[in-house]
């Protein structure tokens, strides 16, 4: 038990110097497995929070959020993975690639070819843990400020790192897709951050279950139109009246 403390007293040590930490970083600090660090923090629940593979401190987290990752993740699943696997055909090997936050493209990721060599750049923890584990993925993380809601990072910094990359497609996902309001965004700073993807991709593909569509939700970032191809469950999609 002393130990047990020991750990967890040094745990929050690298937390408050860090903010956050992966918990293989962690593992490696303190010399444990990740096991038993994951045991130590699960009955702190008031201390500690682990969240997309990283350990934060429990007061980092909005004890009220208008979107939950963990809750998201597990509607529309099996959906999102369809339209997933019609977005995963625009990827080409070598390509440099965009992909968006949320819980919608982690199924993407997913599907990635173990074997396909590609460079990706994010923001959002849950998406990048993913993609760590992909042995042919150059992997580059956004940084900034981090939003627990949607485990993602956003600032000025990221901003001006896009501006330094060739991005061949931008994979964006939405929480609301209305004919003629366009694409939005719950968050606003993921709304700023799509735009400027979108702007230095290529193409930009839109990919949602149809649980999304005809929603408005508060922070615009693109018309239908300014996506090359829009993809949902049941393939590519079309505003009505539109071949």
């Amino acid at each position: 038990m002393v130990r047990n403390r020991e750990r967890l007293d040094k745990l929050g040590a690298l937390i408050l110097e860090r903010g956050v930490i992966h918990l293989r970083d962690a593992a490696q600090a303190l010399g444990v497995s990740e096991m038993t660090i994951r045991r130590d923090i699960a009955g702190e629940a008031k201390r500690f929070v682990y969240l997309g593979g990283h350990i934060m401190p429990a007061q980092a987290v909005e004890p009220e959020q208008p979107y939950e990752l963990a809750a998201a993740a597990d509607k529309h699943a099996s959906d999102k993975r369809k339209a997933c696997q019609f977005a995963v055909e625009h990827l080409r090997a070598e390509d440099t690639v965009f992909i968006d936050c949320g819980t919608t493209l982690i199924h993407l990721v997913d599907l990635l070819p173990n074997d396909m060599p590609l460079t990706v750049v994010c923001y959002a923890l849950n998406i990048a843990e993913r993609l760590a584990s992909k042995p042919h993925v150059r992997l580059i993380m956004m940084g900034g400020f981090y939003h627990p809601a949607s485990a993602s990072f956003s600032g000025e910094a990221g901003l001006t790192l896009l501006d330094q990359l060739g991005v061949n497609t931008a994979f964006l996902s939405a929480a609301g897709l209305d004919a003629a309001r366009g694409a939005t965004a719950i968050h606003f700073h993921e709304a700023e951050i799509k735009r400027k993807a979108m702007n230095i991709s290529a193409r930009n593909i839109l990919v949602l279950d149809n649980s999304k569509l005809g929603r408005i939700r508060p922070a615009f970032f693109a018309k239908a139109d300014d996506f090359d191809a829009i993809y949902t469950e049941d393939g590519a999609w079309e505003p009505e009246g539109e071949e």
